[in-house]
């Protein structure tokens, strides 16, 4: 009997659980799931970012067109000759490019209010006040002219050291920044903007530790970040090098996402962690800063050669050039936008396949990500997304964690009713346990 029952399960188990897989359409679940957005909440989600499309656009251009204004007013070179009074090249350097971010960044500021106030407000994103916003720009602005003033200035001493081949070292020094700035981020930068406290302790912070350890993450804690008083956005990552690393989870993450959601969510971000996506990113930027950087030195060479007496601007070693400098990198920016997008949503796409190994949340994954639907297209062309989307779109995702399940299914135990009955014992059949034999006397 008991031989009986062994063979029957262990030929039950694997066919019942093939059987579950057999009946469980990744495709039909993916389009179940996409039917869940439509309507007026579909349109508005791709209206948005269908707007994004164009914002890329007008982004060059604004960029454009301010160094261009100034460089035919020559208020570039105004700002270098005022800058040369002081001592010291390096000081005259760095004051020029604090004059010049902070001119610029004013310049900008009624389109920076269109796209980070105003049209958030619009699209229903956006919690937050104009005085709160306009705190925050200010903070922001401050940051950049401290830490965009320093790295030119350094750069602008390789040019000096280095006119013809500036580019190459310049490359090196745009990685080391990069590095440096994912090191202070954690600690110095974005506290400025929100205030992280631990998570409330429970199941679901104990088990995001959980998850942290056993895939190798250096961490204590979770911090709950109070992104609310911001925007509408959910959000987390696993941030920080060299002993700052940090695991943070927005609120909205936290009031708006069921459990599996937010296990789905951090898994992937720790999929970042673990897969070394930011030395990566690194390693991208040193090489998309070395091309940049020399078509920029080529056509710098090229344009001054024709306007640099109008806009006066002497040489390469000119800190009122790097307006020239600056035109050139907007426009290779826009023309390498589906370069750089498709770097990022392939490091997306693997911390989505390694969240979903990690998490086993397949059905979390593919909630989040009708929820991030919000404010991202949930079904684009391929087209669009190839050239548009620095993260998977809405359907690759569900898809991804779809045919995840499916895969995994026959890995998963079938339900209770999948298993037959035991049948009686069979007197007649000669496989029950013989009765043990009695024990010797002693």
């Amino acid at each position: 009997m008991l031989i009986r029952t062994v063979l029957l399960s262990l030929l039950v188990l694997p066919l019942a659980a093939a059987a579950h897989a057999a009946n469980f359409d990744p495709n039909a679940a993916t389009e179940a799931y996409l039917a869940t957005i439509t309507g007026e909440a579909k349109a508005k989600s791709d209206a948005y970012f269908e707007g994004g499309y164009w914002l890329i656009l007008y982004d060059a251009l604004v960029s454009i067109g301010i160094a261009l204004l100034l460089l035919f007013t020559r208020v570039a070179a105004g700002l270098r000759s005022l800058a040369e009074y002081l001592p010291w090249r390096w000081l005259q350097t760095f004051v020029f490019f604090v004059l010049f971010i902070a001119l610029t960044t004013a310049l900008t500021f009624p389109y920076s209010m269109y796209v980070g106030f105003t049209r958030e407000h619009e699209f229903g994103l956006s919690n937050q006040t104009y005085d709160a916003w306009f705190s925050e720009y200010l903070t922001g602005g401050a940051v950049g002219l401290v830490m965009g003033g320093i790295f030119l200035t350094i750069l602008y001493a390789i040019i000096r050291r280095a006119p013809n081949t500036w580019w190459i070292w310049g490359a090196g020094a745009t990685s080391a920044f990069f590095a440096f700035a994912a090191l202070i981020g954690p600690v110095f930068i974005s506290p400025l903007f929100n205030e992280y406290k631990p998570m409330r302790d429970g199941e679901l912070k104990q088990e995001i530790l959980s998850l942290a350890r056993s895939n190798g993450i250096p961490v204590k804690d979770v911090f709950e970040v109070d992104a609310s008083k911001q925007t509408k956005r959910i959000s987390a990552n696993v941030q920080g090098l060299f002993g700052t690393t940090r695991i943070s989870l927005n609120d909205n993450l936290l009031n708006k996402g069921t459990p599996a959601e937010v296990r789905a969510v951090m898994a992937h971000e720790m999929g970042h962690y673990v897969l070394a996506h930011v030395n990566e990113m690194i390693a991208y930027a040193a090489i998309l800063s070395l091309i940049a950087f020399a078509i920029a030195h080529f056509g710098f060479h090229a344009l001054t050669g024709v306007f640099g007496g109008i806009w006066g601007i002497r040489d390469i070693t000119d800190p009122a050039g790097f307006a020239v400098i600056s035109m050139m990198l907007s426009i290779i920016g826009l023309v390498g936008t589906p370069i750089t997008n498709s770097m990022v949503r392939m490091n997306e796409a693997e911390a989505d396949i390694y969240g979903l190994n990690a998490a086993r949340e397949p059905d979390g994954f593919a909630t989040i990500a009708l929820k991030l639907a919000e404010y991202r297209k949930l079904d684009p062309t391929p087209w669009e997304e190839f050239v548009f989307y620095d993260h998977p779109s809405g359907r690759s995702r569900v898809s991804m964690a779809m045919h995840w399940k499916a895969e995994n299914l026959p890995k998963e135990a079938p339900p209770p009713a999948a298993l037959e009955p035991a049948p009686p014992p069979d007197s007649d059949s000669g496989n029950e346990v013989p009765p043990a034999a009695p024990q010797a006397a002693q």
